[in-house]
Parts: C-alpha cells; structure tokens; sequence
C-alpha cells in the first residue's frame, strides 16, 4: 500500500469498526484535478448497501473534518466482492490454494500478468503456480492481486 492509503486506513479503521465491520482494504488514485477513494469493506455476515451507505456518510465527515484528501474527490464505499483485491499478508495466507490474478509494476520474464494458484507467501514474495512452473514475485513489484472466483 502507498502512504496516502496507509494514512487514510489508519484514519478511519476505528470508525469502520464502531459501525460492526472492518476495512478490507483501501484504493486511492489520484486522477488530476479529482481524486478517486475506494473503501472496501467486509463483515462476518455480509455487507449490504446500508452499511456501505452508513461507512461513506462517516468517513466522509471524518476525511473532511481531518482534511486529508484533496478538495474535490469520489469517495466509493463497497464489499470487497467475489473477486477482492488482496492488500495484506494475511489476505494472501487466508486465501492459498485459490486463483489469483497478479498485475505486477515491472515485468517478470516478459510479463507484466500472471494468473496462477496461490501457493503462499514467503518472506515477502508471493508464490504462484503456473500450469508447472512455480513464480516468485516479491510484494513490492505487486501492482494488484485479485481473486478469481471459480464458478462450478
């Protein structure tokens, strides 16, 4: 995660959390003039509009009263879905064995996307089967990671 997502987590993980659900993870892009700031978050017993709708309303106040983003910008707030982003080491370790879709900064053997089965991470790297092969990408060249749902 970047500075600025880090800062706006730690912001406002206690508000999220009064509100019965915790932050899966944060997105900020900066777009120019606007900026766009995605909120993914999760509860045990699902998220549902309401919540999404209650978490923007206090962020919102919070990020205005902190006056920690630029004037204009787009506040999403959402589930992190079916096909979640990963953000952190224990999202990897929680969802080993599941497909994965790695956009990584700087291309590895000539390629800058990788879909593969997540074997784990190891010391900062993560480990993605390949039909046989077995890549090791370290975190830091991580883009995004994003779940793959598998429908049968």
């Amino acid at each position: 995660m970047k500075n600025k997502e880090i800062q706006i987590e730690e912001l406002i993980v206690p508000t999220v959390e009064a509100l019965g659900a915790y932050v899966w993870g944060v997105e900020y892009l900066n777009l120019g003039r606007k900026s766009l700031l995605r909120i993914f978050v999760e509860r045990e017993e699902g998220v549902s509009v309401d919540l999404c709708a209650e978490v923007s309303r206090h962020v919102s106040d919070l990020l205005d009263v902190e006056k920690i983003m630029p004037s204009e910008y787009t506040l999403e707030v959402s589930s992190p879905g079916m096909d979640r982003l990963l953000f952190k080491s224990e999202q990897y370790a929680a969802h080993v064995g599941e497909r994965l879709d790695v956009r990584l900064n700087l291309p590895f053997e000539g390629r800058k996307k990788i879909v593969g089965t997540l074997v784990g991470l190891e010391k900062n790297t993560v480990v993605l089967r390949v039909d046989e092969d077995e890549y090791l990408l370290p975190l830091e060249n991580v883009q995004k990671a994003r779940l793959v749902p598998v429908f049968d």
